[in-house]
């Protein structure tokens, strides 16, 4: 008997779909949140600074608008990068994707294969399968 050598080493199927799983509800927090502490402060607050021999502007409202800026540039990011892995996806694959995680309303597993007109095995396989397709697509997969 030849031993056959495999070259693409064996997933780490629990990992990757946490990870899946964290890039998704990492999507839904994004495009329905935003941080209270980055807001700027309303009040006025009197503080001693230092003069510093530069022409930075050492602002607390300046520095949260930069943080805001920042901030939303990585959830534009992130948004992005998930919506294009789950495009790459087919269609039934994306459904299950968008509906379970990418919409704003919680919904449950068993309403979305009821809906769509699976078996509950059906389902579970096909969204497995759509994991992994969408961990290779955004190259968060885990290997052993």
């Amino acid at each position: 008997m030849i031993e056959q050598l495999s070259l693409i080493p064996a997933i780490n199927e629990e990992e990757t779909k946490a990870n899946v799983e964290e890039a998704l509800v990492k999507y839904r927090e994004f495009m329905f949140s935003v941080s209270e502490e980055k807001l700027p402060k309303v009040t006025a607050t009197y503080s001693m600074v230092s003069a510093a021999p530069s022409n930075l502007f050492n602002s607390t409202t300046e520095s949260v608008a930069i943080d805001r800026v920042h901030l939303e540039q990585i959830k534009e990011r992130h948004i992005n990068w998930i919506r294009k892995g789950v495009n790459r996806l087919n269609a039934r694959e994306r459904e299950i994707i968008i509906k379970r995680y990418l919409v704003d309303d919680m919904v449950y597993d068993y309403q979305i294969y009821t809906e769509m007109n699976l078996s509950e095995r059906q389902y579970y396989r096909m969204k497995s399968k759509a994991f992994f397709k969408l961990a290779a697509a955004l190259k968060i997969e885990s290997y052993i």
